[in-house]
């Protein structure tokens, strides 16, 4: 969005509507729990129509700062600080000391960290995961599909998929708990040496119950990745569907600039 009211910008009226009340929010003027002032407070506030003050709602919504409830109006969230998600996260040395990606980041962040399991069993590969396994579609697969938590709010959804020739005879992997280090220690543990993640990444608006279940308005920006867990032979192992709520993860890659 443009420069803020009283910058001087030339932008659209409810660009710079938006960005105020964004402002407001970040700034704690609005806290969280607070009701943004209602439409018709708005239009009196800044001498604009409804119509103008609706598309500035639709930027305020965007940012992923509010909950909009029908009939309601629009309420601040009561969101976590955004936690780093760095490209060192799959260290073996976490896995050493016991900690599983998630729980290694949030601890490093001083956060509170859940994990609800949602399906652990047998599923049919879906084309776009079979064809990243080297296997048919539809070929059974272990499905792992979890949901994270940061100091109690919903922030992400994971399913893991995995060959069932690589997990059938690693009964930890079928368990709520696959122990220290999660599901990439127990595949270390099996003789999987791990050479490289790939991580695809894509920014899309939440799909209706995608938004239900990270307690995001509809619409509220994602990001989708997809991971692939490489071994030394080069076989994925497993492929990592994950869904998380834009405002909640800042990105943070090291490239090596040698060959």
């Amino acid at each position: 969005m443009g420069t803020a009211v009283g910058g001087g910008t030339n932008g659209p009226r409810y660009v710079q509507i938006a960005e105020e009340i964004v402002k407001q929010i970040r700034a704690g003027v609005l806290k969280p729990g607070d009701m943004v002032p209602s439409e018709s407070e708005l239009v009196e506030r800044y001498g604009v129509s409804g119509g103008t003050i609706r598309k500035a709602m639709v930027e305020v919504r965007a940012s992923g700062l509010v909950d909009t409830r029908h009939g309601k109006g629009s309420i601040v969230k009561d969101r976590p600080p955004v936690r780093l998600r760095s490209s060192d996260r799959f260290r073996a040395s976490h896995r050493r000391g016991g900690k599983a990606a998630y729980l290694a980041e949030s601890a490093q962040s001083g956060a509170t960290a859940k994990v609800s399991v949602l399906y652990i069993g047998p599923m049919e590969a879906p084309e776009d995961i079979a064809e990243r396994l080297g296997v048919e579609a539809g070929t059974q697969v272990l499905a792992r599909r979890r949901l994270y938590f940061r100091n109690g709010t919903p922030v992400e959804t994971a399913t893991s998929y995995l060959p069932w020739d690589v997990v059938k005879d690693i009964p930890e992997l079928f368990a709520e708990n696959p122990g220290p280090g999660g599901i990439y220690a127990r595949l270390e543990d099996d003789g999987h040496v791990f050479a490289e993640f790939v991580e695809t990444l894509q920014a899309r608006p939440a799909a209706k119950a995608e938004a239900t279940e990270l307690a995001l308005s509809p619409g509220a920006p994602v990001v989708h990745l997809v991971r692939e867990a490489v071994t030394e032979e080069g076989r994925v192992v497993e492929v990592c569907d994950t869904l998380m709520a834009a405002d909640q993860f800042v990105f943070s890659y090291r490239i090596p600039a040698a060959d």
